[in-house]
């Protein structure tokens, strides 16, 4: 079973790889093991050891305590069930979200925000 630490240092390490622009091949590389490690720990199906954990900060340019930015000691051992990420710009498609929306003119934003707004509601 995934711990909820593991989870969110992972998604930590992947949201701070996509701020970068850094691939997982390129981060595996700089920390000199396989892409698929880096896998294994964005996701939290693997622990990330301290040393470990101290090569990625040194890679993406970070301190380590950034990886524990944002947990809540007060979280069940249990990975959260909520639909929405408890940190939004740690997932992927939030951020293309927001990328995309912001490419939109401010005029049509605005409707679309509303159109949003409208629609969380109704839920």
């Amino acid at each position: 079973m995934k711990h909820v630490v593991d989870v969110h240092v992972g998604k930590r390490i992947r949201h701070r790889r996509w701020m970068n622009g850094t691939t997982q091949q390129q981060l595996a590389e700089a920390v000199g093991i396989k892409f698929q490690q880096i896998q294994k720990y964005e996701t939290g199906m693997n622990r990330v050891s301290a040393s470990r954990l101290w090569d990625i900060s040194r890679v993406l340019n970070v301190p380590v305590s950034f990886f524990f930015d944002g947990l809540n000691p007060q979280q069940s051992d249990d990975v959260p069930k909520s639909d929405m990420p408890s940190d939004i710009l740690t997932d992927k498609e939030a951020l293309e979200l927001l990328r995309s929306y912001y490419a939109i003119p401010e005029n049509q934003r605005r409707r679309l925000f509303e159109l949003a707004r409208v629609l969380s509601e109704a839920a």
